[in-house]
């Protein structure tokens, strides 16, 4: 039977939504393991960023709109999302999951986290079900599973230095390699918060990927 993924996407661009290359190259690896994945993304405005001036453009849009453009349309409101419909779930970075899964991007450590993501991703960690979260996600890990969950950005020292004024503990991570917190089995890779090249990114989040796929396939 295949491992069945939730993939959570936060909009569709590094700056103000889910990072494009990351949520492709984790899809891509997914489909090469044979599994059976769901997009998902929370039905919310955002505040959308040029992504050649890096300036706002005083518009907004709405994240699952454009999340379903990395999807091709295979996308569903993160509020039909169900714990007991998938085996492992993945969520890759991007500014998005900063400012529109949850608003570390402004709040830093006192942030809080989307409700309908909070319940789903708690749902996985409740039930030790494997979850892998990419490049800048790992910082919402805190939020998710408590105090003294191990995971990683990589090797930022700000952004490290507020997870762990979280509670979490954070582990620098190379870009082609992993963190696991195995009693909760959470997995993180750095990708685009340490890459210099798709192909850096590539590296971790395969490793990811197939780590997460693995647990999946391990009885607890």
């Amino acid at each position: 039977m295949a491992t069945r993924v939730a993939v959570i996407l936060s909009g569709c661009g590094f700056q103000d939504g889910a990072e494009i290359h990351e949520s492709v190259l984790a899809l891509l690896r997914l489909d090469q393991l044979g599994c059976e994945v769901q997009c998902f993304a929370p039905d919310i405005e955002f505040d959308v960023v040029d992504h050649v001036s890096g300036q706002p453009t005083g518009e907004r849009r709405r994240v699952l709109v454009e999340a379903a453009r990395i999807a091709r349309g295979n996308i569903k409101s993160l509020s039909e999302a169900q714990v007991e419909a998938f085996d492992a779930l993945v969520i890759p970075g991007g500014f998005g999951s900063a400012l529109n899964l949850s608003n570390f991007a402004t709040q830093g450590a006192q942030c809080t986290l989307d409700p309908q993501l909070l319940a789903f991703a708690e749902a996985f960690a409740e039930e030790r079900k494997p979850v892998g979260l990419i490049c800048i996600s790992p910082a919402l890990a805190a939020k998710i599973y408590g105090p003294t969950v191990v995971c990683s950005i990589g090797t930022d020292p700000d952004t490290a230095a507020t997870i762990e004024k979280m509670g979490a503990t954070h582990v620098p991570c190379a870009v082609d390699a992993i963190v696991e917190d195995e009693h909760r089995r959470l997995v993180c890779t750095p990708a685009y918060m340490s890459a210099r090249s798709i192909a850096e990114a590539a590296a971790g989040i395969n490793a990811l990927v197939d780590r997460v796929v693995e647990l999946a396939a391990t009885p607890l």
